[in-house]
Order: structure tokens, then sequence, then C-alpha cells
């Protein structure tokens, strides 16, 4: 007989099994299915993984289309979702060792999820109503073994309630109100897979009241008035101290008070220092937001990169919402282990000079883990944004132990014949953290010359410039998860993959986050006819009461009634509707579809659009125009294809924008004949000379094809003949190499 441990993922399982194996693991497999056997002390322990959840919820009996259904229990994913039939064999291995075990001990993440993953592997597949608990932050070798020497003999129960909970909700909402929406717009004789949830319609309609109050917005016209001026050579500009007139008659009155006045005066000086306190630790909702900022990294992205970070050793777990690293991390033990990295070591030789290490943290805290830090384990072989990210995180780390930075803030008032204008200027003075978080400090550096009181400066121009008010700003990826999180919506782990619906439904669009045509009139009909499906408080109330289960203050059952009694009153009005309702729906989809389809006037007749189609061979351009114009163009099948709204510079046919998982949007011209597509000078001289077979060069990956001139739809591009066994690629302008693993 033997223990056995179950962790969350096979990376998470290896790591587990080398730190607390007496000697080195013995590595087995069933089914193709990797475990590990281990002596620590004198037990005999057996590591084995899941691959997340290898149960989900499911009706127990399907009977149609039918809603409101809350008859569901726990099932193998292998056997209610085709993608993840995969699982089966991982969960025909936890259960033919758990024959073997007489000891049970979850080492699953430790947070909502990862309770639930580990509950439902105990009571189905092991057959066990409770197991121990491993708590742990990173997958280090020291902590790997505390963690086990300190297990609790209980899985966390108020976190897997809570956790199950959240499914049983997430689950009702999910299915009965989507299921609604369908059957509504079915009722129109057309079909289209409607989606909304407990957090997705909420979050929908905060886009949705963003982007109405942008289409209400009435500009506002307003005045301001510069003064730009030399001083010893340098240009000095500055804005009237009013800063913006409303009346357009005073501001006039300003231009002609000043008007044919050669100089001004220095009638004040004011310098203000202030500290400026280093950042907080990153939260996961932050180092999303960050990564957003400084990369253009979308946040769901960010979280798959910190996550691989985190089961290769690198970081602590990344799914906390704590700003706080507590002395219990062991600062100087991380900073010793990343002084051993070159790109950090003369960083952490000025932060080992003070005194003493205390971060700055914030108020946010996890009670099941501290804030985003480095392991210290210095990685290898990570690619450009995984890289980009470890960067961004050991920078943050180290910058919450630096000292205040010192800024001063010089603002000058300049007198023109009475009026005053002002000059302002902010500088670093003492950098102190920002030496550590270069080169993410982003602060803008505006010195002013050294004025002195009543000095004259020379007017060059005093001019009037006539602005309007702005509408507010769209959502980005980053804000809105922001946005949601300040509301209390969603979790930090879903938000960004609810946002990531959004999209896929069709609800949004564009990187500064637009509802469509679809989302508007999808929240408008949701409002008008059944408002409770999309209220953000009823959302929030089961947020808190959720929390309340984790702290056993709130039973599960009662929570789950009363969300049962709220759905099937909103479906009992839904259903009174459900024809207008599909109706409005509809109009909206087809209007969406029109609108996410054009691509621009056809370039060759002039008068029909050119519009994405989807044929038996996948998607297209073509004229609506057809049969009486047959313009056609190809499209790749490899990306997501959306409109660029705007036409080429060059040659004025439609531009297109294709969209790769985890790669930037790529702007290219319909026209295959496009000068853009062709390369002259140099390069293009090598590339006739490749093509002709003049010129030879092995392939750099594989070594065994040759490099080849190839074209497609992006333009010409040099690749290996072996393709698709190898799928080695190079720009032709420089002949650089770009990503060789596509």
């Amino acid at each position: 007989m033997y223990e056995l441990i179950v962790t969350e993922k096979p990376a998470a399982a290896l790591k587990i099994a080398d730190a607390l194996a007496d000697g080195k693991p013995i590595k087995e497999n069933i089914g193709g299915v990797p475990y590990y056997k281990i002596t620590h002390g004198k037990k005999d322990i057996v590591v084995a993984c899941a691959v997340g959840h290898l149960y989900g919820l499911a009706e127990k009996e399907k009977k149609g289309w039918r809603f409101p259904v809350f008859d569901i229990e726990w099932k193998p994913v292998s056997e209610t979702t085709k993608s993840s039939a995969f699982t089966k064999k991982y969960l025909n291995t936890i259960k033919k060792l758990a024959k073997g075990a007489n000891v049970f001990t979850v080492a699953s993440d430790f947070d909502i999820e990862g309770e639930v993953i580990g509950l439902n592997v105990m009571r189905f597949a092991c057959n066990q109503k409770d197991a121990n608990r491993m708590k742990f932050s990173t997958l280090t070798k020291d902590e790997l073994r505390e963690s086990y020497k300190n297990k609790s003999k209980h899985l966390d129960w108020g976190q897997a309630e809570a956790g199950e909970t959240r499914h049983y909700l997430d689950w009702f909402n999910g299915l009965n109100y989507s299921r609604a929406l369908t059957a509504a717009i079915k009722t129109t004789g057309t079909f289209k897979l409607m989606s909304t949830g407990r957090v997705q319609g909420p979050a929908l309609k905060i886009i949705v009241d963003r982007e109405k109050e942008i289409k209400a917005f009435v500009p506002k016209p307003f005045w301001q008035i510069q003064l730009t001026g030399d001083y010893d050579s340098r240009q000095i500009t500055a804005m009237h101290s009013e800063d913006k007139f409303w009346e357009k008659v005073k501001a006039d009155a300003v231009i002609q008070n000043t008007k044919g006045q050669k100089e001004a005066t220095i009638s004040k000086i004011e310098r203000k220092k202030f500290n400026q306190m280093p950042p907080f630790p990153f939260d996961l909702t932050s180092l999303q937001v960050e990564a957003y900022r400084c990369f253009g990294i979308q946040p769901k992205e960010t979280l798959e990169i910190a996550q691989d970070l985190y089961t290769s050793g690198f970081i602590s777990y990344p799914r906390t919402s704590s700003q706080q690293l507590p002395p219990a991390i062991g600062y100087n033990k991380v900073l010793n282990d990343l002084a051993r990295q070159r790109n950090y070591s003369e960083l952490i030789k000025l932060l080992q000079k003070k005194s003493g290490l205390k971060p700055n943290n914030g108020k946010k805290a996890d009670a099941a883990h501290p804030a985003i830090f480095p392991t210290g384990i210095a990685p290898e072989g990570l690619e450009e944004k995984e890289s980009k990210i470890y960067d961004l995180i050991v920078k943050r780390f180290l910058a919450t132990f630096g000292d205040n930075a010192v800024r001063e803030t010089i603002i000058v008032d300049i007198d023109c014949n009475g009026e005053i204008f002002i000059a302002k200027g902010t500088m670093t003075i003492e950098k102190g953290w920002h030496k550590f978080y270069m080169p993410y400090v982003n602060l803008e550096e505006v010195e002013l010359p050294n004025f002195r009181q009543n000095d004259r400066i020379k007017v060059e121009k005093i001019e009037l410039l006539s602005k309007d008010t702005q509408p507010p700003k769209r959502f980005t990826p980053a804000s809105i998860i922001k946005e949601l999180e300040k509301r209390n919506l969603g979790t930090k782990a879903t938000r960004s993959e609810i946002v990531d619906t959004l999209f896929q439904r069709g609800y949004v669009q564009g990187r500064a986050i637009e509802a469509t045509n679809l989302g508007i009139s999808t929240i408008e009909t949701l409002e008008k006819y059944v408002p409770r499906i999309i209220d953000e408080e009823l959302t929030r109330h089961f947020e808190l009461e959720m929390e309340k289960i984790r702290e056993g203050q709130q039973k599960k059952e009662v929570i789950l009634e009363e969300a049962k009694d709220a759905i099937t009153n909103v479906l009992t009005d839904f259903k009174k509707k459900q024809k207008e309702i599909g109706a409005e729906l509809q109009k909206a989809n087809r209007e969406t579809q029109d609108e996410m389809s054009f691509l621009g006037i056809c370039p060759m007749c002039k008068e029909g659009n050119m519009m994405i189609r989807r044929g038996k061979f996948g998607a297209f351009a073509a004229c609506n125009k057809y049969p009486d114009c047959k313009t056609i163009f190809s499209i790749p099948k490899n990306a997501l294809i959306k409109p660029a709204k705007k036409d080429c510079e060059t040659c004025g046919f439609p531009k297109v924008l294709a969209i790769k998982k985890a790669k930037q949007p790529m702007e290219f011209c319909l026209n295959p004949k496009c000068p853009t597509k062709l390369v002259e000078g140099e390069a293009g001289e090598q590339a006739k000379a490749i093509a002709h077979g003049e010129i030879k060069r092995k392939c750099p990956k594989c070594n065994e094809g040759d490099i080849v001139l190839r074209s497609s739809i992006y333009g010409k591009f040099y690749g290996c003949s072996f393709y698709p066994k190898c799928r080695y690629t190079e720009k032709l302008e420089n002949n650089n190499k770009e990503n060789n693993s596509q």
C-alpha cells in the first residue's frame, strides 16, 4: 500500500515527485499517462496528475432543448465534451492507482477551482469522502517539502463548498439563459447560438452602457490660449491660467489684450517636491493591466503565460488577489537566487545595500496566496512573450523594495500685459525605485529652464486654440477587467475568459472594445423584457454569499434554492415575450453580420460591396453584386479575418486584419498584385536568384531542406522546401528570422 498524491497538472506532479523523493523518482505510465513512484522517509508515495477539471456539470437526463433545467450532476468531461476526450486516460490512471492506495493527498492549486478539482477526483475517482491537503504558492523544492510536512488532514471544505456552489450557479444561469435566448431567435425561423451568464450579462451591459454614452455624447466647444516664447534660446510654451474658456468672447478679449506684446515677465515661481512611493506587488489583475500597457499582451494570454511560468517553478502562483509579500517568502533568499541571473545581479547588489528590506505592500490580501513574485530559479528556454512577462514580474518585485522616488514640479506664472500664463514641468530628482523598474516606469519628464523672478521672455506668438470636449474612452481588454474587479463581478481567474467570450459571440469587437449592434440590441432587449438577467446587483449578491460559504457563514443549499427561484421567475416572464425578444435579436444579428463582413467598396465594379463570405472550402472575399460582378479574393484559412475598415494607401483595394492566437494582428491588402507585396532593390534581386536556383541555402532549422521563395496573401517570403514537415520561415525585407514554429 502507498500514499497517492494527486496534482492538478503533469508539470506539478513531476515537481512534487522531485521535491519529495529521497532518491530519484521512478517514472512509469499507464496508457501513456505518466506517474511517479518515490520514497520519502519510510513512506512509499505515488504522484499522479489530472489535467485540470476531469469532471464537469451536465444534465442528469437530457430531454431536448428545454429550460429551466436544474437536475444536474458531475460527469467525466471526457463523456460530455468532445474536446476533452483526451482526459479519459488521465481519469482511468488515477482510478487504477487509487485501488492500491491507503492514504490520499490532494496537491492541486490552492484556490476555489483547485479545491473543486481535488474534491471531485477524491469522491468520484478514488471513492474517498475526504483527503489530506497540501498548500503551497510556489513549486520550489523547499516549499513543497514544507507543504507536505505540514499538510492538513482534511480538504478545505469552505473553499470546496464555495467552489462547487459557483459551478452550480454558473451552470444554472449560463445554460438556462443561453438556451432561452437561442430558443427566442429560433422562433424567427433562423438559428444563432446565443449566450449570456451570471457575469457575462452584466459585463456586456457595462460595455454597452459606455458605448451609449459615446454615441449620445454631444461635443461642447471650448477655447484655450497658448503662449509660445523664447527664453535663453529655449522654446517655452505656456497655457493661459483660465485653462478652458467656455465663452469665446472672453478668450477673444485675452487675445486682444495681448496683441502686439513682444515680452512677458516671470511673475512667480513655485517649486514642489513630492515623494512617489514604490508600486505595490502584483496581484493577477494588476499584472494583466501592466502587461497590456507595456507589451500589448491580452489579459487572457498573460494569465496563460504566468500559469506556465508558475508550473515551471519560475514564479509564485499567479491567480491571487493579494498585493502583499509576507516575510515568510524569504526576501533575502529570493534576492540571492535572482542575483545569480546576469540580468538582475547589479540591481540586486544595489538593493542589498539597504539597511532593511520591506516591500511596499498594498491593502488587498488573499488568504490563500501572497502577491506574485519570482522564486529565484533561473528560467531556461523562454519564448519572447514569456521572457517579457518574467522580466516584468522580477522588476516589479525588486521595485517594491526600493526607496521613494523624489520628483519636483515647477509651476511658473508668466505675465503678459496682465494676463497670466502657466508653464509646468516635472522632473525626477532622485530615482529611488525607478532604477529597479526600468524600462517600465511610465512618467513624463518635462524640464523647464532655470527661471528667475522678473526674468523676461520674448513672445513669439499667442494663439487661440479651438477644441471640443471628448467622449468617454472605450474600454480596453485590460481596463474592462479592472472595472469588473472594481464592481466585484467574476473572479480574478475568470474575468479575462468572460471578456474573450463576448468577442467570440460577436457582442463586442475592436482593440478599443466596441459593442456591436448585436451586443447593444441584446442588452436593450433584455433590459426591456427581462432586466434581472443582467442585474449587476443580483450577481454581486451571489458573489458575497459565496464568500460567506467559504467562511462557513452560509450553506450551499440555501443559496442554490434562492438562485433556482430567481431563475425560474425570470424565465417564466421570458417565455411570455419570447417571440418579441427573438425578433429584435434576429434583426440585430443580421445587422451585426453585415457590419462585421463589410470590407469596402468593390475595387472592380465600384458599385457593389466586398463582403466576407463562407463557402464549402472556407472563407473568401467577394462582391455582393454577384453574378453581375464576379470579383473574388482568397483570404487566409489559418486566421480569424476581420475588416480593417480602410483601403490600401497604395492600390486602393480594401484591407483586412488577420488575427492568429498569441500573435499581433496582421493588416494586409486583398490585392494579390499590390505593389506593397513586391520586394525591390537588393532584397528583390536576391529573391529572384533564390527563385531561379542561382543561390542555394540550406534551411537553418532542419538542415535538410533548401530555402525557397514562397507566396501568400501577405506577400512573398522564404520558407523551407520540406514544408509542412519543417515550418521555418523568413521575411524578405531583411532576412531576419520570423517565428519559425508556426
